[in-house]
């Protein structure tokens, strides 16, 4: 499933990971470490590939598609969140 997030955001969480993820990630997935990079807002296409994101411009560093969420997901997997950026809770609302 697509998701949508700002290409600040997605640089914030790829910051957030501790050294060695991305070539955990990588080895995990199988491919080369710079590929995993480029998801995360990289432009090594000499040694890495275009891994299913689209770029729009926009405000916070323009507005970033990930056709496929599976190195995200390795990456909140990482960090031991369930989204991110977390979610800030509406006050007055309740959580249930």
């Amino acid at each position: 499933m697509a998701r949508t997030i700002t290409f600040n955001d997605l640089r914030a969480l790829k910051d957030k990971l501790p050294d060695g993820s991305i070539q955990q990630i990588a080895a995990e997935l199988g491919m080369k470490p710079e590929t995993v990079r480029n998801y995360f807002g990289g432009y090594n296409y000499k040694k890495g590939e275009s891994v299913g994101i689209h770029m729009e411009p926009g405000p916070n560093g323009g507005i970033v598609v990930l056709d496929d969420t599976t190195i995200f997901d390795k990456a909140l997997k990482i960090l031991g969140l369930t989204d991110y950026p977390e979610p800030i809770p509406i006050e007055g609302e309740e959580e249930e």
